[in-house]
Formats: C-alpha cells, sequence, structure tokens
C-alpha cells in the first residue's frame, strides 16, 4: 500500500512521509471500526431493553446494564488487541517495503557509481585515442609535406643530371670530332712528311 514508485519522487525521500500517512490512515480506520461496532451494541442492546418486560425488577435491568458493558469492555478489547495485531502486521510490512526499497535505492547508486566510473574510464581511454591519432595525423602531413619536398629535390637534382648529361655529351662530340680532325691534319702530314722523304732519298 504505500510505496508507489511512478510518482516521481525518489523512494527514499517519500517513505517516512508515506509510513506517517500509513499509520494514520491505521488509527482512523480501527477507530471507525470501534466506533461502528460500538453503535451496532448500542441499537441491540437498546432493542433488547426494549422487549424486556415492564415487570422486571429494577436490579435486573442493573445486571443487564452490568452485562452489556462487561460485552462492550470484552469486544472493545477483544477489537483493540486485533486493531494492534493488524496494526503491528501493516506496520512490519511496511517496515519491510522501507528496508527492500532502500536496498534497491542502494543497489541502484551503486550500480550508477559503477557505471559512472566506466564511462569516466572509457572517456580517458577514448580522449587519449584522440590524441595520439591527433598526433599520427600530424605525422603523418609532415612526412607527406617533408616526402614532396624530396621528391621536388630529387626531381629538381635529376632534372640537372639530365642537363648536365646533354652538356657532357655535347662537348664529348665536339671534342671527338676536333680529335678526328686533328687525326685527318696529322695522317695527311705523315703522308706528305714521307713522300718528301722518298724523294729525298731518290
Amino acid at each position: 500500500m504505500g510505496t508507489s514508485h511512478g510518482s516521481g519522487t525518489p523512494p527514499h525521500k517519500s517513505l517516512p512521509n508515506q509510513t506517517i500517512l500509513g499509520e494514520g490512515l491505521i488509527r482512523q480506520a480501527v477507530h471507525d471500526e470501534e466506533v461502528a461496532e460500538l453503535l451496532a451494541t448500542l441499537q441491540a442492546s437498546s432493542q433488547a431493553a426494549a422487549e424486556v418486560d415492564v415487570t422486571v425488577a429494577k436490579p435486573d435491568l442493573s445486571s443487564a446494564l452490568r452485562e452489556i458493558r462487561a460485552q462492550y469492555e470484552s469486544l472493545a478489547a477483544k477489537n483493540l488487541q486485533s486493531a494492534e495485531e493488524w496494526y503491528k502486521s501493516k506496520f512490519a510490512n511496511l517496515n519491510e517495503q522501507a528496508a527492500r526499497s532502500t536496498e534497491a535505492i542502494r543497489a541502484s547508486r551503486e550500480e550508477i557509481h559503477e557505471y559512472r566510473r566506466q564511462l569516466q574510464a572509457r572517456t580517458i581511454e577514448i580522449e587519449g585515442l584522440r590524441g595520439a591519432n591527433e598526433s599520427l595525423e600530424r605525422q603523418i602531413l609532415e612526412l607527406e609535406e617533408r616526402h614532396s619536398a624530396e621528391v621536388a629535390s630529387y626531381q629538381d637534382n635529376i632534372g640537372q643530371l639530365e642537363n648536365d648529361l646533354r652538356n657532357t655529351k655535347s662537348e664529348m662530340a665536339r671534342h671527338l670530332r676536333e680529335y678526328q680532325d686533328l687525326l685527318n691534319v696529322k695522317m695527311a702530314l705523315d703522308i706528305e712528311i714521307a713522300a718528301y722523304s722518298k724523294l729525298s732519298m731518290n
């Protein structure tokens, strides 16, 4: 009876108020029950008294009243005992529900704490991985830029070497032609000298 979890108020805050409200309802129910039974008893007694013969002696009326009072006191004592037992049972149930609610709240808090701890650990891990990823991306970008610069430098060097090679080939061809021309001149001179020598000997 008492601990509704759909009201939007945490159970550990609303439980004392609900317990007090339950106690008040129990007491009101017991009081209403006692009043109803007392009225029923008085009504029955009134009917019994109306049916008594008017010729009954006065001591008999006093005896009847004492008997009615004794019955009422016995009934009131029985009702009081029943009410106390009912109240104790309901109060024990409320205490048991409160204990279960408290345990459930404690378990929920521990679970929430564990989830928060895991979330914090995962967040730290993700931040670390994000930082490492950003560092790797910067390193890759730097390597790409350095590689591009080195490739451009190598291409410039290759172009320069190819140009030097062409110039060297052209220079060697020119020297080879000059050497061939000189060799031809030398051969012509050698032939001419040989001819003069032969003529001189004759």
